[in-house]
């Protein structure tokens, strides 16, 4: 005797993942000043960022992370895809970030230069963004 058919083990582990990323989106909202300075010390440590003003890094941080909270799960998708298998199981949100950053954030006017490839920035990114990833 079996315990369930498969669509219903695929939809409960969409549930879970849903709620994850949920969870996620609302702790990254939350936590988004604190985490916007631990992110923009992490980068400039590690040589990924030059920027003319901290002050004004972290405020596009802050920006971005409650920004998103209100994407729609396609934008999200859309803009990681380039890089969404830098990684194997990735956090999105750092998967995000990372693609911010490589993409717009040198257009920033605070912004001299970004270093590293693809995915030493989204390991550093990841350094930090793990914390709000559930256990």
């Amino acid at each position: 005797m079996g315990y369930g058919s498969p669509e219903r083990a695929i939809r409960g582990i969409d549930r879970k993942r849903e709620m994850e990323r949920r969870y996620m989106l609302a702790e990254v909202y939350k936590r988004a000043e604190t985490l916007a300075v631990k992110l923009v010390s992490r980068l400039l440590e590690a040589h990924i960022v030059e920027t003319t003003s901290d002050r004004e890094l972290r405020e596009a941080f802050v920006d971005v992370l409650r920004r998103l909270s209100d994407m729609e799960e396609f934008d999200i998708q859309y803009k990681t895809a380039p890089i969404r298998g830098l990684v194997a199981n990735p956090n999105f949100i750092s998967l995000y970030l990372t693609q911010y950053i490589i993409e717009d954030l040198l257009n920033h006017r605070h912004i001299q230069d970004v270093f590293g490839d693809d995915l030493q920035i989204y390991q550093v990114v990841d350094s930090v963004i793990s914390s709000v990833r559930p256990e």
